[in-house]
């Protein structure tokens, strides 16, 4: 049985959470584009229902980024320490 050390679990982990935060960001981007091509919007201003939209998709987005950067640049504690030589 292969067993992972906690660094090997921690860096999993962030990957899954890091894909998983980019995937929805990736989807809420598109989300939004589709809505501002594709979709007939009247004359001269946008549908109220699009303008509350576009509200509640900002600081999704924000946080979304934010999370994800924070995720990535994070350093932890066991990583930073540092590491005794191996003798054999």
């Amino acid at each position: 049985m292969n067993r992972h050390s906690p660094e090997e679990i921690e860096t999993m982990l962030k990957f899954v959470v890091g894909v998983c935060l980019s995937l929805t960001l990736t989807g809420t981007i598109f989300t939004v584009l589709y809505s501002l091509i594709f979709v007939t919007q009247p004359l001269g201003q946008s549908a109220p229902n699009d303008e509350k939209f576009f509200q509640l998709i900002n600081p999704i987005a924000t946080f979304l980024t934010g999370a994800l950067s924070g995720i990535m640049l994070n350093k932890t504690s066991s990583s930073s320490k540092p590491s005794k030589p191996q003798t054999k």
